[in-house]
Formats: C-alpha cells, structure tokens, sequence
C-alpha cells in the first residue's frame, strides 16, 4: 500500500476524529477533530501545557491517542504502512544530528534511511538552501545553536516529504537563520505540502499560515482560515480567547 501523493485539494488530507491523550489522570487532550486539506499551512497557538506538542507527536506517530482516530487520506493513523513515516519531516526543540559526524555525513546518513535517489546531489541542495556549505565538512559538535537548527531543518527536508511538522522552529535562531527558516517553509507550502506549525511568534505564525489554531487546556478554542481573520486584531483574538 503507497501513500498517495495526489495534488488533489478538495479531499480531507489529514482528519482528526475525537482525539485523546491521558498521561495517567492529566488528560494532555480533550477531544481535538479538525481536517486538512493537502497544501494547508496550519499554525496551532497556545500557552504552554495547552497540548500543542502532544498533538504533533500523535500527528507524527511517535505515541497513539488514548480515544478517537487520526486519518491520513482516509486511512487510520494506526493501520498505515511502516513506509508511511517516510512522508514526515519533523522539526523540534531536538536536532536530531550525531554530533561525532560532520553535516555533510549526517545528511548523507538520513538520506539512506529514506532511500533517497542522488544523494550527493540532494545534500549539496539542501545544505546551500540553508548555507552551510561552507561549514559542510566540520562536526556538528562544534556548531552553534542556530547552525545546529538550520542543520536540522535540512535533515527534515532531505527526502522531499509530503508532510512538515514543526514545534517552536524559531526557538534559537539568530535574525539571519530565521529569515532562511522562512523562506522555506514559504517555498514548501508553495510546493503544495502540509504544513502544521506550533508557535509562540503570533505575527510571524499567522503570516505564514492558510489556517489557524489556537489551544487552550487540551482543547481546540479556536479553528479558523486565516483570511477570515482580520490580521491587526488577531493578537486580541488570542487573547481574548483564552480569557474566555
């Protein structure tokens, strides 16, 4: 069974039906159900233990909810091939690099998992898009925070997935690199990929998303398209919206 990579936008991509977490007697989620078109942006706001990464590492399959269902192209979450995961690419807090290799090397060892075609090619790609280049050949234990999150991004995008999950990717970055995280991430979602984003950053989240989400105590307060949205008073509408 292949996942689908149809361009098709009227179908629901992504469906979450009803979807729970507990973690003992803390209920992380409460019941999230939105859907997701194939090409959307969705940033996802909230105050910290609103559940927003609780939500994208049930997105990415590294934990199973605890009630209700995720669809993928209408297919459950949970009966997806193990070849599915090759349609992520993850950005979090966590770089996921081996510090004892250089970029270059840590590029060309994820490049193999995913069974990418032209290896040498696609890291030379991807490392100037987010400029190391020059930096390709030293260990990743000598990079800065924000080299080691440029490095990161190109990681995720090595295999050119269908779908990109970010948590807080701005956290660390200097002016510079957060101006290369943007322009990729505005390159992606005009590739037609998904996009879901967690963010504190309200101008720069709202900018760049289709759709927005705002999270409050494990639970959607708010689902919107962005053009509905009246971007000079949407830092009051979050406000507000967690007041209520």
């Amino acid at each position: 069974m292949e996942f689908s990579h149809s361009k098709e936008t009227n179908s629901d991509f992504i469906k979450l039906d009803g979807v729970k977490k507990s973690y003992g007697h803390i209920d992380a989620l409460k019941g999230v159900s939105f859907v997701l078109k194939k090409g959307d942006f969705l940033s996802v706001f909230g105050p910290n233990g609103a559940g927003k990464s609780t939500l994208l590492k049930i997105l990415s399959a590294q934990t199973r909810p605890t009630k209700g269902k995720v669809y993928f192209n209408g297919i459950d979450l949970g009966k997806q091939p193990d070849e599915f995961r090759k349609t992520f690419g993850v950005i979090s807090h966590l770089p996921f690099l081996y510090e004892n290799l250089s970029a270059y090397d840590n590029l060309k060892f994820y490049a193999k998992i995913y069974g990418v075609q032209d290896i040498e090619v696609k890291v030379e790609t991807i490392l100037n898009k987010v400029e190391l280049t020059g930096r390709k050949n030293d260990y990743v234990r000598g990079y800065s925070r924000g080299m080691l999150q440029r490095l990161s991004i190109a990681r995720a995008l090595i295999h050119d997935p269908d779908i990109i999950l970010l948590d807080e990717p701005y956290t660390g970055l200097d002016q510079h690199a957060s101006f290369i995280l943007t322009n990729i991430l505005k390159e992606q979602f005009k590739n037609n990929k998904t996009i879901i984003m967690v963010t504190h950053n309200l101008s720069r989240g709202f900018d760049l998303a289709s759709k927005v989400a705002i999270m409050k105590k494990g639970e959607l307060a708010l689902f919107e398209e962005k053009e509905r949205l009246p971007e000079a008073e949407f830092e009051d509408i979050y406000i507000s919206t967690l007041e209520n």
